[in-house]
């Protein structure tokens, strides 16, 4: 027993070194946060008057909202930079100039002091109008300086009531800056307009919509993008993938977001050089309702269209994201690589992604579905010994070691124990 236990040790131990090894990044990513400023949240919470509708779980929006707040606040990492601002809080008249004018920066965006935001919680009462356009404005005045990330996250139960001011163009506006700032929506118990609204909020900065319907979904999905801002690498670059592979753009080490039509096919380059290992992932989102049995695709091909590795994953009911990875080694090559002509130019590899996705009634196939795609080419597994090391590189000699090491201490042990029951036959 204690043999089997230090190989269990010793192949633990080799495993958990490969790991890292394949996990450790060659360079940085496109889109990740530069400098060592603290990243930023802005908490913007509508407050109006339809609040106090008693629907979820039980209670009034407006009371499932300050519990998740709570809960959010106590789980907030200390690197985080929080704060707090309302809409519709404090005018309850008809006033609708004055009512389009009401929001307020309830919290400032800082270091998180939890006892003073959640006092600061606890005063508020659903009151007025839904100015959206107006906070996110102010939101992100809120979130200017540094160069962290920084992340408005909006929770609201109703439409925009300060039009012509559309809160998608401001989106849009915000985005157009080139700030680096993301905005993700949650809308609770939704209708279709208001999930039009906020899912086009989120899409003009490449940040998500969530429809939220409990308590606890609410709480989990502001933790999550509170998290996701204390993130380094978190910032997907837009990217506009082509038809075909010729029209394609070249994408280089980095995180990506695109959108893919129901059953489209989205094409992507990328330069491999000799010696290097390409590794791609794509996740696909079912923002919306959708038929079951569906999956998505990642191929990798050549430029003249043969097929070099392919990932796939398939599902049969509803679930969030679909996701699919592959890996190709570019080897060297002493006598001429095939496919790049010289043995030291790159290869042009095409990805294309694929979904069989397929909309459920009723339900609009436009924008596409949101898609993001990550990117990495590192140094590829070492090929000069001519042992198959089934990718180990030069630590099969250890993976050998350890299954010599374990066999001849199997049969000491075997020996050992027939040899204590002849002698105890023998007493």
């Amino acid at each position: 027993m204690i043999t089997r236990q230090r190989l269990a040790v010793g192949a633990c131990a080799l495993l958990a070194a490969l790991t890292a090894g394949i996990a450790l990044p060659a360079g940085a990513f496109a889109g990740e946060p530069t400098g060592d400023d603290a990243p930023k949240v802005d908490l913007v919470l509508d407050v109006s008057g339809s609040m106090r509708a008693r629907d979820i779980d039980g209670q009034t929006r407006m009371a499932a909202a300050k519990q998740a707040f709570n809960e959010v606040l106590d789980a907030t990492p200390e690197e985080v930079q929080l704060g707090i601002r309302t809409l519709g809080a404090n005018y309850p008249g008809d006033d609708r100039k004055t009512g389009c004018k009401d929001t307020e920066q309830l919290y400032p965006v800082g270091p998180l002091d939890r006892t003073e935001a959640k006092t600061a919680v606890a005063t508020l009462s659903p009151t007025g109008w839904t100015p959206i356009g107006p906070a996110l404005l102010k939101a992100a005045d809120d979130l200017e300086g540094g160069e962290g990330s920084r992340r408005i996250v909006l929770i609201s139960d109703g439409e925009d009531t300060c039009a012509p001011l559309d809160p998608c163009e401001v989106a849009r506006e915000i985005a157009a800056k080139g700030i680096g700032l993301t905005i993700d929506t949650l809308g609770l118990v939704p209708n279709i307009k208001m999930r039009q609204q906020l899912s086009c909020i989120a899409e003009a900065t490449g940040g998500t919509y969530t429809s939220v319907e409990h308590t606890e979904e609410l709480t989990d999905k502001v933790n999550q993008l509170v998290d996701r801002a204390a993130d380094p690498v978190v910032t997907p670059v837009a990217v506009d993938g082509a038809d075909a592979c010729a029209q394609a753009p070249t994408l280089k080490s980095g995180l990506y977001t695109d959108r893919e039509e129901f059953g489209q096919h989205r094409w992507y380059r990328v330069d491999v050089a000799p010696g290097s290992e390409l590794r791609a992932s794509v996740s696909v989102a079912a923002d919306r309702r959708v038929n079951p049995d569906y999956g998505v695709l990642l191929r990798a091909v050549t430029a003249s269209g043969r097929e070099i590795v392919r990932g796939e994953s398939t599902g049969t009911g509803r679930t969030d994201v679909m996701s699919a990875g592959l890996r190709y080694p570019k080897a060297e090559s002493e006598d001429g690589d095939k496919d790049s002509g010289d043995g030291s130019a790159a290869e042009v590899v095409c990805l294309q992604v694929a979904n069989s996705f397929s909309a459920a009634s009723g339900v609009k196939t436009t924008p596409g579905l949101p898609l993001e795609l990550t990117v990495d080419v590192v140094d590829g597994p070492d090929t000069s010994s001519d042992v198959a090391s089934f990718g180990l590189g030069r630590g099969w000699w250890l993976l050998g070691a350890l299954v010599l090491t374990g066999f001849l201490a199997g049969v000491l042990w075997g020996w050992i124990s027939r040899w204590r029951i002849a002698v105890w036959r023998t007493n």
